[in-house]
């Protein structure tokens, strides 16, 4: 019988990780690259573990969990092993006149212990890959894996308690309990991936201790959908982002689609022909498709489903197993603005299809709902992108494709408004987890005595000059001109 987890646990855990944080066994260049180093050889010698485990998790195709999860993980990793002398280099920075002769820096400095808090939806991924950050920074660090995928929360405990330094890197399993007695501690950061009502309980517990936050939340993704684009390669990327990433159950996957009433039908028969053309006739008994992951999630997808308003819009799909948590991929056309399905995020295999009189009416659509982790484009149109890239506020913007800005390190990824804050990947990842210090180091030469009582007008002059790098005047005062 696993022992039970107690607020001692958690107050001992945090004094341990203190104690290891406060004798520098985080600091080295050398501790943070054998760790990273470690989490690479989980990767490529473990990888059919972590496609089993996601399997039993959400019966993720073999495909998704090798490339979506281990391989981006991978990718990651080498990453910062590449860059890391770099990234904890300081940045020299410029001096003024008002501190001359002196040189300044930033210096990134380990915040100290950290949280992560992961999803269900990308467990291997979403919990890796900000340890990758805190890590990199030179932080220790509790992982706290989801517990709504328990052969996944169950590998990760093992396999980073197998290679991983116990003294600087823990993980704790479990659920609200276990969850509500780690925030109890005083954290240096809390990086949570999941749902923003949760998210707002990881920022008033890290209120008590003005403990910073990254929040990794989600939103109502919408896709804009002009008649001046691809149709087979936009509907073939649409169905990639929204089925084909863990069965709509990712919190960049498309929320619903916008366009405008003469172009939807053209939209829904390609959407029918190329859903048929991946997943066949029976897309419920397709391997390729991701499940629900629980029983709960499948009741609340179905009460989206079967609210009456939104299942007389179905025009695609509509079956579903619960015995096998399986939902089929489902279209709707028009549902009211009103109903479930467009009051909260979806979070499954549901796509609705609004219309729209003419393009121009999808900003207004967008911003009268809380911005969202991401907004897609599908046109050809130069002045339409543009505008959509200055105008639409998301945590990010794809323009003819979905969900592969998550690929990208040189981008940072995260929310604005409801959708979150702080952002990470690649370097990002670093600096999410470091404090960027100021240090000025000033000579004893050339002290001057302007700054120093008694006051005069001539000083206030100068420094005046001085403070405003102001050269001519300087030269004014210096020569006694008024």
């Amino acid at each position: 019988m696993a022992k039970v987890f107690e607020a001692a646990d958690a107050s001992n855990l945090m004094t341990e990780l203190r104690m290891s944080f406060d004798a520098g066994v985080t600091r080295s260049y050398e501790w943070r690259v054998s760790q990273l180093k470690k989490l690479q050889v989980i990767c490529d010698n473990h990888e059919p573990e972590i496609v089993s485990a996601l399997h039993d998790d959400l019966g993720k195709p073999e495909l998704e969990s090798s490339v979506y999860e281990v391989a981006l993980l991978r990718n990651s990793i080498k990453l910062a092993l590449k860059q890391l002398k770099n990234w904890m280099a300081p940045d020299k920075a410029k001096t003024s006149l008002t501190t001359f002769p002196a040189s300044a820096e930033i210096v990134s400095e380990p915040l100290g212990v950290v949280l992560v808090i992961s999803a269900w939806n990308y467990p291997f991924l979403l919990s890796i890959d900000p340890v990758i950050g805190a890590i990199s920074a030179g932080n220790a660090v509790v992982l706290k894996p989801s517990e709504l995928a328990p052969a996944s929360s169950s590998l990760l405990a093992k396999l980073l308690e197998q290679y991983l330094d116990p003294s600087a890197v823990r993980v704790i399993e479990g659920a609200v309990t276990e969850t509500t007695l780690l925030l109890e501690q005083k954290w240096d950061k809390i990086f949570y991936t999941g749902s923003s009502k949760i998210g707002r309980i990881i920022m008033m517990a890290a209120a008590k201790h003005l403990t910073p936050v990254v929040l990794e939340l989600g939103g109502k993704s919408p896709v804009v959908i002009d008649s001046d684009t691809n149709l087979k390669i936009t509907v073939k990327r649409i169905i990639a982002g929204k089925w084909g990433c863990n069965n709509g159950q990712a919190c960049i996957s498309p929320d619903y689609i916008l366009t405008t009433k003469e172009y939807a039908p053209k939209v829904i028969d390609a959407m029918k022909q190329e859903l048929e053309a991946f997943y066949g006739k029976n897309p419920m008994e397709s391997k390729d498709m991701s499940r629900i992951v629980n029983s709960n999630h499948f009741d609340r997808l179905s009460k989206i489903l079967e609210e009456k308003e939104v299942s007389d819009k179905i025009v695609y799909g509509g079956q579903k197993n619960r015995d096998n948590l399986k939902i089929a991929p489902t279209i709707f056309l028009d549902v009211p603005l009103d109903s479930l399905i467009m009051s909260e995020e979806i979070f499954g295999p549901l796509l609705p299809i609004l219309t729209l009189n003419n393009l121009e009416e999808c900003f207004d659509v967008i911003r009268s709902r809380p911005k969202p982790l991401a907004a897609y484009l599908f046109t050809q149109n130069q002045k339409l992108k543009e505008r959509f890239a200055m105008t639409v506020s998301a945590g990010g913007i794809v323009v003819n494709d979905i969900a592969v800005h998550l690929s990208l390190p040189t981008l940072p990824f995260g929310g604005v408004g409801e959708s979150g804050m702080g952002s990470y990947h690649g370097k990002f990842s670093f600096d999410a987890f470091s404090h960027k210090k100021a240090v000025l180091y000033k000579s004893f030469i050339g002290d001057a005595a302007i700054r120093y009582p008694p006051y005069s007008r001539g000083k206030l002059r100068l420094l005046k000059a001085l403070v405003n790098s102001n050269l001519v005047e300087v030269f004014k005062v210096l020569l006694g001109l008024s």
